[in-house]
């Protein structure tokens, strides 16, 4: 509610209030530069906002940060991963950070068609498959909110379409996407 943000003298948000529901996929669309990614860094907790107020699933940001966070799964637009680990390596690490076990794991990763390039390391995949792991390690964190910054970039059309009918899916199991 009434999310405020200034860099310098710019102001990029201005009492932007947003509600997003369970069940439901919810887009912010607006043009190049009107603040779309600051404000996904703000509901993610990467960022301070300047005013207003961060509810996850009922938990203020500010006040229950550590309960309104592990509701959370961000994608953020450029995800980055350590050049030397392989794509299993981050998929596990990731999967251990969440509590989850080694086949939700290995469910990840075949569900992104990532099981051929496991053990390449991340700084030798293309695009699309750094795009399809960052993918397997958002899905690994099993969470109600689901937080998506530009997910279908680099993705082929193919895989696009697997990512829209994986966020429908995810909406229809009652997540907030």
């Amino acid at each position: 509610r009434n999310l405020q943000k200034t860099f310098g003298l710019h102001c990029v948000l201005d009492g932007l209030d947003l509600v997003a529901e369970p069940g439901a996929i919810t887009l912010l669309v607006g043009a190049n530069g009107a603040g779309k990614t600051t404000a996904l860094r703000l509901l993610a907790g990467l960022a301070e906002p300047d005013g207003g107020t961060i509810a996850i699933a009922g938990h203020d940001l500010r006040k229950a940060r550590g309960e309104a966070l592990a509701h959370l799964s961000f994608l953020p637009q450029a995800p980055r991963f350590h050049p030397r680990l392989t794509a299993a390596q981050v998929a596990e690490f990731y999967g251990r950070l969440r509590g989850r076990n080694r086949a939700a794991v290995t469910a990840a990763l075949e569900a992104w068609g990532l099981v051929e390039c496991a053990r390449v390391p991340t700084s030798k995949l293309s695009g699309g498959l750094r795009q399809r792991l960052a993918l397997a390690v958002f899905a690994l964190a099993d969470a109600p909110v689901l937080l998506l910054d530009e997910p279908g970039l680099s993705l082929d059309p193919e895989w696009r379409e697997r990512l829209q009918e994986f966020l429908t899916c995810e909406a229809r199991r009652g997540r907030t996407v």
